[in-house]
């Protein structure tokens, strides 16, 4: 371990531990991205939570804090520190009264569900898996398919975040308002999240159908009664086919009925479906076949054919997201979803005219089906300051997946994406913020969020050197001094001493990229140890943060304060007494793919 490290953490209180490994190598889900940070930390405690914050202030180092990684971009990727809570994870009290639960932040949204059940709750919504913590699905925006909810965040009642002096601050609705609709959705930019306090409901089955129609059924029951006889309602549509699966979902009292299983639903169905998209990556021509054979096994050719269920909530909702994937789903009117699909129905079939998209389709096939969803967030209050929905109607999602089969990328990607997102941009779209958008500039997200401004300011005042930034929130959402919107009012973030940078993304054995990054404005200053056993500037970073600690009346850290207390002057004054302070923490990515054994430090 570091020097640096090994001395910082001989300063701190040896009762409480320090649960870290070096040997770690992070992946998404979908194996999309690979990093290796130097740390991997999991706290069980808050007071090692606490701990960790700490030492990384000390030591220069940034904190990136994950769950399951099910995101398929870079946002989790780090050469840094990672911290992840999944033994963070237990339940604090259930009010069964007034159904609140209140919860440690790093609880997986399974094992949530099944604590609830035991008091005959449950969540009122959920996406499509249920495997990632509460604050990553809260973090991300999360949602559902319902014009009903809106989303996961919307049932959220409060939050305490560890920030980067070591506080732990309360935010809600009546307290803290401001840091509670930037924390709702905060990317893991603001601090880490250490509680959630949730409104549940009570538990219930749901009795699901899904049928096969065309699309042109489809279109024409859009603006009527499509998306609003069921309270869960999503579509999976095949362009090539130009039909559409509709599933609906209504809760019920009936017992419970398992779906029909048939051979294809099996091991034998999964591994033939997973083969065949492997061959397309060489003749993509099949993949319009494909999709007609895949689905004349599960459903037949002919249109109104049903397969329903009747199970338990939590388990209804859910869907098998099969096999590695790329996923870039955008936001949208309700009311824009039928010439959305018009649009790119034209296009993928070869119409440019129609589709009127200024991109060459000729050649291109894509995988299937188009995942579209709904929500309805117009009555939430207070919003969240990144909320991507629209704020005063339902919102349409639409998700160009494309699958990776055994980790190989689809040779359409590019292309297709370049498309897709040009027309969602046409139509007033805004992109999901855990996906795979591609061509969206710092410049066009300040555009499609007026209240962009307001969540930089927050971010910059609870954590003013940039511990929880990395490369993905920069590109994406702080502009530099050079390259400021104009128009929106925002206000240029200089490069913060904390914050990590890309240095290198190349092919990883078995696919996907590995990552690698660098703490620090340049990364080219070789940071040491003193003769006091601190980095270069960390005593000036230390006093700085016992300032505002002081200020707030808590000196201990620990306790809560006010961000309004956070100046911006005084960030302004940390980032120039601590601008030289860079720490290179990149790591090499030569190393075998399995993963050695991790030990405890």
């Amino acid at each position: 371990m570091d020097p640096l490290i090994q001395n910082e953490l001989s300063k701190l209180d040896p009762t409480i531990p320090f649960r870290a490994s070096t040997a770690h190598r992070h992946h998404t889900w979908a194996k999309t991205f690979h990093s290796r940070p130097e740390l991997y930390i999991r706290p069980q405690t808050i007071a090692e939570i606490q701990k960790v914050v700490t030492l990384a202030r000390r030591c220069r180092r940034r904190l990136v804090t994950v769950g399951c990684g099910h995101s398929p971009s870079d946002l989790t990727c780090t050469s840094s520190w990672m911290v992840n809570l999944d033994q963070y994870n237990r339940i604090i009290s259930i009010d069964d009264e007034k159904r609140v639960v209140v919860m440690e932040a790093g609880i997986r949204l399974h094992d949530l569900g099944a604590e609830l059940k035991k008091h005959g709750l449950a969540m009122p919504n959920l996406g499509s898996i249920d495997n990632q913590a509460i604050a990553g699905a809260i973090g991300t925006a999360t949602h559902g398919s319902s014009t009903r909810h809106g989303l996961l965040s919307q049932s959220v009642l409060g939050l305490k975040i560890m920030l980067a002096d070591g506080r732990t601050m309360s935010c809600s609705a009546e307290e803290n308002t401001e840091l509670f609709r930037a924390a709702l959705v905060s990317l893991g930019a603001l601090g880490i999240i250490t509680e959630v306090t949730y409104q549940a409901v009570p538990a219930f089955d749901i009795e699901w159908q899904q049928s096969l129609h065309s699309l042109e059924e489809v279109m024409n029951d859009w603006s009527t009664d499509l998306w609003t006889t069921a309270e869960f309602t999503r579509l999976w549509w095949m362009p090539y086919m130009k039909r559409a699966i509709v599933w609906r979902g209504d809760k019920t009292s009936k017992p419970r009925r398992p779906q029909k299983q048939s051979w294809y639903g099996g091991l034998v169905g999964y591994h033939a479906y997973h083969i065949l998209l492997y061959l397309a990556q060489w003749v993509p021509s099949l993949l319009p076949s494909i999709e007609k054979v895949v689905i004349a096994v599960q459903y037949g050719f002919t249109s109104g054919a049903v397969n329903t269920a009747v199970e338990d909530g939590h388990r209804g909702l859910l869907m098998n997201c099969l096999y590695s994937q790329f996923v870039n789903e955008w936001a949208l009117p309700l009311a824009r979803g039928p010439e959305a699909i018009t649009r790119l129905s034209a296009w993928l079939n070869g119409d440019r005219d129609a589709a009127r998209i200024p991109f060459d389709p000729s050649g291109l096939y894509v995988h299937t089906p188009i995942e579209v969803r709904v929500s309805d967030t117009s009555s939430t209050t207070p919003r969240p300051y990144l909320d991507n929905t629209i704020p005063d109607g339902p919102t349409l999602y639409i998700n160009a997946t494309l699958y990776r089969p055994y980790n190989r990328d689809p040779p359409c990607k590019h292309r297709y994406y370049e498309a897709f997102e040009w027309l969602m941009k046409e139509l007033g779209g805004r992109p999901h913020w855990a996906k795979n958008f591609q061509d969206v500039s710092c410049q066009e997200f300040w555009d499609m969020y007026p209240d962009m401004g307001t969540w930089v300011r927050i971010r910059n005042e609870v954590d003013p050197q940039g511990m929880f930034l990395g490369d993905w929130h920069r590109r994406n959402l702080l502009p530099l001094p050079s390259s400021s919107p104009e128009g929106q009012g925002a206000e240029a973030v200089p490069f913060l001493p904390l914050e990590e940078h890309e240095v290198a993304r190349v092919g990883a054995r078995g696919g996907g990229l590995d990552w690698s990054g660098e703490v620090g404005g340049s990364g080219d200053v070789d940071v040491g140890v003193n003769e006091k056993g601190r980095s270069p500037g960390a005593s000036d970073s230390e006093e700085s943060f016992e300032l505002v600690r002081a200020g707030n009346g808590d000196g201990d850290g620990t306790g809560e304060g006010s961000v309004a207390s956070l100046s911006t002057s005084m960030y302004m004054s940390m980032v120039s007494a601590s601008e030289t302070t860079t720490t290179s923490t990149s790591t090499s990515h030569e190393e075998e793919e399995e993963e050695e054994e991790e030990e405890d430090l």
